[in-house]
């Protein structure tokens, strides 16, 4: 016979258990967001890997999405690296391909160095993957991997996971560096990306991709 009761329990349990995950998750990207923010500027690498975003936010540029080029090309323009890899294809068929966009935008902005671009992917864990044969056909060996704070906690750990593929060390042959995106600045951990950003790594974690 069906316990009401029980199930309302179960529910209430599971809940908590969820929420407290949650808390717990935000608490800790938020710590390593902040860290990422003001940790050493990173070495001299041979490209900088910039994870793509969508590219329009209630009919605007998505300032997430140029602030992380932006990133590249002050990373660029201080020496750090000298070449730009763009990865992300569309959110759905009607959308633009990210990173011709961020491609295009990078030009606009006067970027005139090496740009590679990676089309297909829909996913962080695809941004790694489909960027590996990429960057391993350009005789690329050292990169960093540009991307919003809140963002590279969970990419640390995919990428630690082997989805970059197995030629990195991932101690000294990858860096990171946190885009300070109008998105971040004026948001933080209140932006809507950060605020989902605890899910997504439920659902990696879920998938087994860690």
């Amino acid at each position: 016979m069906f316990n009401l009761k029980l199930a309302y329990r179960l529910l209430r349990y599971l809940m908590i258990a969820f929420t407290g995950s949650y808390l717990t998750l935000f608490t800790i990207i938020g710590l390593h967001a902040e860290k990422s923010l003001t940790s050493a500027p990173p070495a001299k690498h041979d490209a900088a890997l910039i994870l793509g975003n969508r590219i329009h936010v209630h009919g605007a540029l998505n300032p997430c999405l140029t602030g992380r080029v932006d990133k590249g090309l002050s990373l660029a323009a201080q020496g750090t690296v000298s070449t730009l890899v763009m990865t992300g294809g569309r959110k759905n068929k009607n959308s633009n391909i990210e990173a011709e966009f961020m491609a295009a935008y990078a030009k606009q902005k006067g970027y005139k160095g090496t740009i590679l671009i990676e089309t297909k992917s829909r996913s962080t864990k695809e941004n790694l993957e489909l960027s590996a044969p990429i960057l391993k056909a350009a005789h690329i060996h050292t990169i960093i991997i540009v991307s919003e704070p809140y963002h590279l906690w969970r990419t640390e750990k995919l990428v630690a996971a082997g989805h970059l593929g197995r030629g990195y060390d991932v101690s000294s042959d990858v860096s990171y560096a946190a885009a300070p995106s109008t998105c971040w600045v004026n948001r933080g951990m209140l932006s809507q990306g950060a605020l989902r950003e605890p899910l997504a790594v439920m659902h990696n974690f879920a998938k087994g991709y860690f």
